[in-house]
């Protein structure tokens, strides 16, 4: 492997959450467009609904646009990602292609594994390569703020 490849495989996301409802739930959270219109994106930022595609399938688009506002000015992020892996309730991958100025490599992998706690759910998120520790860092923050407005949809 050259020194680029290797400092981009250390800017993937790992990281654990723990949800107070079943596993069917908390996956559907994520496939289900009403429900992530509720939640996804971190504090300050919307998913609109009509913005939201999801075919849950292998081959299916897993697509939102999250649009705040920014010194004034309507800004938009969108993930455009594609669904490579669909086991519900336990495990659900999308790649996503984007642009190098994103602070992102050529394609980030979105991995998310739902492991049954008997009426609790661990999720495992695992998201990258980013193209740098500050997209990283941002990118974990987004999760953990999103991820408080998904236990308020779950409750």
């Amino acid at each position: 492997m050259n020194t680029q490849q290797n400092a981009h495989e250390s800017h993937v996301l790992s990281m654990n959450r723990e949800f107070d409802a079943p596993r069917e739930l908390v996956f559907k959270a994520f496939t289900d467009p009403d429900q992530l219109a509720a939640w996804f994106g971190p504090v300050g930022v919307d998913s609109p609904r009509d913005r939201i595609v999801v075919e849950p399938r292998v081959g299916g688009a897993w697509q939102l646009v999250m649009v705040w506002e920014e010194d004034g000015l309507a800004k938009e992020g969108p993930i455009d990602a594609v669904i490579s892996v669909f086991h519900p309730p336990s495990l659900l991958v999308a790649t996503q292609r984007v642009e190098p100025d994103v602070g992102a490599t050529s394609q980030i992998e979105l991995r998310l594994e739902f492991e049954d706690l008997g009426g609790r759910t661990r999720l495992h998120l695992i998201q990258g390569p980013f193209g740098s520790a500050e997209f990283l860092d941002m990118t974990r923050e987004g999760w953990g703020t999103s991820f408080t407005k998904l236990d308020k949809v779950l409750a």
